[in-house]
């Protein structure tokens, strides 16, 4: 008996695409269960200095909840790089302009801050509406997570 322990290769890891319909969903919960996905924690061939993580698509974007007051009072920034180039804007204003942003905003800050973190962020696929290009990957379609 061995008592090694498994270390996946990245070309042993076998992808899979799954679909995840944002509409009601809270976003940080929203936000987890696709971070997970990516990072491949949902495998038992788990390997965090590898890509073990599968492409996930989620439709309805601009139908995703926040809780509380975080629609009005959560603030999110980015600076421009130029002298007084801080902006700012909040939740309500994020949807209004590309609610696409809201999901990836969360999930990216999910993920590690390195070029793996960058490499497992390009299998997120996010869509506003409820159709999407990706029917020839042939979608697992996850439902909302069971309390």
């Amino acid at each position: 008996m061995s008592n090694k322990t498994y270390s996946a290769k990245p070309l042993e890891v076998e992808r899979k695409w799954y679909l995840i319909d944002a509409e009601g969903e809270i976003l940080g919960r929203l936000a987890t269960r696709v971070a997970n996905i990516l990072r491949g924690k949902n495998k038992p061939e788990y390997t965090p200095n590898v890509d073990t993580g599968d492409f996930v698509i989620v439709i309805n974007a601009d139908k995703v909840v926040v809780s509380g007051t975080k629609e009005t009072d959560k603030i999110y920034y980015h600076h421009t790089g130029f002298p007084g180039g801080l902006k700012s804007a909040s939740v309500k204003e994020l949807r209004e302009k590309d609610a696409r942003l809201l999901i990836e905003k969360a999930v990216k800050g999910m993920l590690q801050h390195n070029t793996l973190g960058d490499t497992q962020f390009t299998k997120l696929k996010v869509y506003n509406g409820s159709e999407h290009p990706h029917a020839a990957q042939k979608p697992i379609v996850l439902g909302k997570e069971s309390k």
